[in-house]
């Protein structure tokens, strides 16, 4: 699936009639206001919205920004400034294999983003492994399991309500002696309220680096894009327990919330490295502020 189909939801409506707009027309103090709704509506958060409608408004009052047409450029390009300065590619690292931890909330699309992202690099000439640590949830292991077969990546497997520190130990290890350039290790959905839980998850920290020195070179919290906002209170116990390197979104094809992408950069500070479109192998698509803003908030035809 396309960036520009997975955004259909929030682009459609009321969003999509604004930014369609090219006529020259006057810009008035109540297309602003219009404007300013439907920012908020996608769920920009509030902290953004405002000062960028200042500066907009701040611009028209001076003159700089006369019509239409000119105002809604000037928010694109606000906006792709919000999601731009951040590095969005994975880390790289002369180690090897590279550590990838994908971790998240139980339902956020966590196991079926560890599966599309092992595809997306295996693509790219890479040789990942997967690790099903996620060691609470049987289900979560066959699930992974299945993926990996329909991938056709090698996975390393732990038996249910097994130490899922030891499974990502194994598959670092196993990656090592069969020449695997990345492994891909999937945890356990703790629930952000849960303490025990996140000790489990840092534990799993410590023990990559005992394994290889220096893993994991990534820790992706996988985010569900349907929660909108919602998603930022949950986010900020995963970043300051697991010390996250940044953010994947999911699930964009089945909300009005896109929006919230902006909102949670803006608030955790952390880069969206990938989007989750849709539910094929290749519906993770990776970060490109400009045709993320392009697709979201479209010219018309």
């Amino acid at each position: 699936m396309s960036l520009e189909q997975g955004l259909a939801k929030t682009r459609g409506g009321f969003l999509s009639r604004l930014f369609g707009r090219t006529r020259e027309e006057p810009l008035t103090a109540e297309f602003l206001d219009e404007l300013e709704e439907g920012l908020v509506r996608a769920d920009l958060s509030v902290s953004l919205v405002d000062p960028l409608m200042a500066q907009v408004r701040d611009l028209a009052t001076t003159g700089e920004l006369k019509t239409v047409p000119k105002a809604l450029d000037a928010v694109r390009d606000v906006l792709v400034a919000e999601l731009s300065g951040k590095d969005s590619a994975l880390r790289t690292s002369e180690k090897r294999p590279r550590v990838v931890l994908v971790v998240g909330v139980n339902g956020s699309g966590k196991t079926t983003t560890a599966a599309k992202l092992a595809k997306r690099l295996k693509d790219a000439g890479e040789t990942p492994l997967l690790a099903a640590a996620d060691t609470f949830r049987a289900a979560a292991i066959q699930q992974l399991e299945a993926w990996a077969s329909r991938v056709d990546v090698p996975i390393v497997s732990g038996r249910p309500d097994g130490d899922p520190a030891a499974v990502v130990f194994d598959a670092i290890n196993a990656a090592t002696a069969r020449g695997n350039s990345i492994v891909i290790a999937d945890t356990a959905g703790r629930l952000h309220t849960k303490g025990h839980l996140m000790d489990e998850l840092g534990k799993i920290v410590r023990v990559a680096g005992r394994a290889r020195d220096g893993a994991p070179d990534e820790v992706l919290l996988v985010l569900d894009g349907t929660a909108g906002q919602n998603a930022i209170q949950q986010a900020r116990q995963f970043t300051k327990d697991a010390s996250v390197t940044g953010l994947v979104v999911t699930k964009l094809d089945g909300t009005a919330k896109g929006g919230a992408v902006f909102a949670i950069v803006h608030e955790l500070g952390l880069p969206v490295k990938f989007l989750g479109v849709g539910e094929k192998a290749d519906d993770l698509v990776p970060m490109d502020p400009r045709a993320f803003v392009e697709a979201l908030l479209p010219r018309a035809a």
